[in-house]
């Protein structure tokens, strides 16, 4: 329902700015006469007949190239590249028509301008309408709840895109395991509801479920023709993601090897073009925080050293790639000694799996606990951006200890060195649980991109500003 609702307000404000799109084709050739100098003054009343027809060819051609088949995840170039299809296909059918009924005014340079104007319209209309959506869908509103049905790898790239991207409109009420015993990857957000056998009575106590994302391993056939059947009876919308091997689709390389289809396997990890471009970016951005660190370290450092005594930084051992422990540096937000009354407060963890965290910590300094809420405390860690222990956006550098108590899945997350900020940083902090902050770190890697550091730094600051999920 929420679905129709944002194709029937599509479908509206793209017909309101095609009609728009025209009457700007009509200015740009007679008023303000772009390319071509007019011979005739021709009035606007005589395109009306003309400009009611190509609206209806156009809603012909829209429905052909599924303009108005939202695909969630889509790329906003590719969709607009639907809509230039579309538009073209819809304006070469006027020019034909055209050709034979000879109409009177009639202006081949102004269907160009109207193909211009539709795209150009409708683009911007379709960027505000992801950033609407977006705001609407983190706040809640008009997100479509889903089901998840499986456990493994598969589930678990279903699971990390939902939490990395609220933007494509979901809300995970939980999900069902495969029988595998993996059962556990939610634990948060994501709880554990049952067994798939179980998904009929899921179904049946929540109406409000419109989706539900099929990710059994492959060799269960039969299961997820059940699990199809069953959302059919419910009238639920079921989506099968397709098993390679129990990998994630980014893991999978597909290869044609004379004509023989093969799959063959990728390491999930930053190409070397990738890691040199990151790196530049973070070298270009130290460079230019230099002055401005070194200004906010001495004040900080007063602060620290009037506010408690002991040391301005803070050192601890992280873990890289490949294992290699590296020492981080932050500023000092607790007292001397901290860390040996680790243990006794341990009772009061408030984290779930190998991480320690406590909202309330008794160890903070009174500048400690505001470094902890701004992340200023994180400051020092340019210096390791510098040295390449670390980068800008990347997993957090886990400690050792956290490490040891890995399970073969989590250690995914250790394949590219870790960041000062990074998805976990810009979707909940300390509100996270592990899990989670382990399945966004490897959608991270999975999808990693320019533009996605950027995207990140930039939604890093609010967070950063305001502290939220920061203890």
């Amino acid at each position: 329902m929420k679905h129709e609702t944002v194709r029937h307000w599509t479908i509206a404000t793209d017909l309101i700015l095609i009609n728009l799109a025209f009457a700007a084709a009509y200015l740009a050739r007679y008023r303000w006469q772009w390319l071509r100098p007019i011979v005739f003054e021709e009035p606007y009343s005589g395109y009306l007949s003309q400009q009611l027809l190509l609206t209806g060819l156009l809603v012909l051609t829209f429905q052909q190239h599924k303009v108005w088949r939202r695909r969630r995840g889509e790329a906003w170039v590719d969709e607009v590249s639907r809509i230039l299809s579309a538009t073209a296909s819809g304006i070469a059918l006027m020019m034909a028509i055209s050709f034979f009924f000879q109409p009177t005014p009639f202006s081949r340079l102004m269907l160009v301008w109207a193909l211009l104007f539709i795209v150009v319209f409708l683009g911007l209309a379709r960027l505000f309408r992801r950033w609407l959506l977006g705001r609407l869908y983190q706040n809640g509103r008009l997100v479509d709840n889903a089901l998840l049905v499986g456990s493994g790898e598969v589930g678990r790239s279903v699971i990390r895109t939902v939490l990395a991207r609220p933007e494509l409109g979901y809300h995970l009420v939980g999900y069902l395991d495969d029988g595998t015993g993996e059962n556990n990857i939610g634990s948060g957000r994501v709880p554990h509801l049952g067994n798939y056998q179980e998904m009929g009575k899921v179904l049946q106590e929540s109406p409000d479920l419109r989706t539900v994302f099929v990710a059994l391993p492959g060799d269960m056939h039969r299961e997820i023709l059940a699990l199809l059947r069953v959302a059919g009876t419910y009238d639920v919308r079921a989506q099968v993601v397709p098993d390679l091997l129990q990998m994630s689709l980014n893991q999978v390389e597909f290869i044609n090897m004379s004509g023989i289809p093969m799959l063959a396997t990728r390491e999930l990890r930053i190409n070397r073009f990738g890691r040199a471009t990151k790196r530049f970016m973070d070298l270009a951005t130290v460079a230019v925080l230099a002055i401005p660190t070194l200004l906010l370290t001495a004040v900080i450092g007063a602060a620290i050293k009037l506010d408690s005594e002991g040391p301005i930084f803070y050192s601890g051992a992280r873990i890289g790639p490949g294992d290699r422990p590296f020492t981080m540096y932050k500023f000092r937000s607790m007292i001397v000694g901290a860390e040996q009354q680790k243990d006794a407060l341990r009772p009061y963890n408030e984290a779930d799996g190998p991480i320690f965290k406590i909202k309330e910590d008794p160890r903070l300094t009174r500048v400690g606990r505001w470094l902890r809420k701004t992340s200023l405390d994180e400051l020092p860690q340019l210096y390791n951006v510098l040295l390449g222990q670390m980068s800008l956006v990347g997993p957090r550098p886990p400690l050792p200890e956290e490490v040891a108590d890995y399970r073969p899945w989590q250690r995914q997350r250790l394949t590219i060195i870790g960041g000062i900020t990074g998805l976990w940083q810009v979707s909940g902090r300390s509100d996270l649980t592990f899990d989670e902050l382990c399945l966004l770190d490897i959608y991270y890697i999975e999808n990693w991109s320019l533009a996605l550091d950027i995207r990140i730094l930039l939604q890093t600051i609010p967070h950063a500003l305001f502290g939220r999920g920061a203890y």
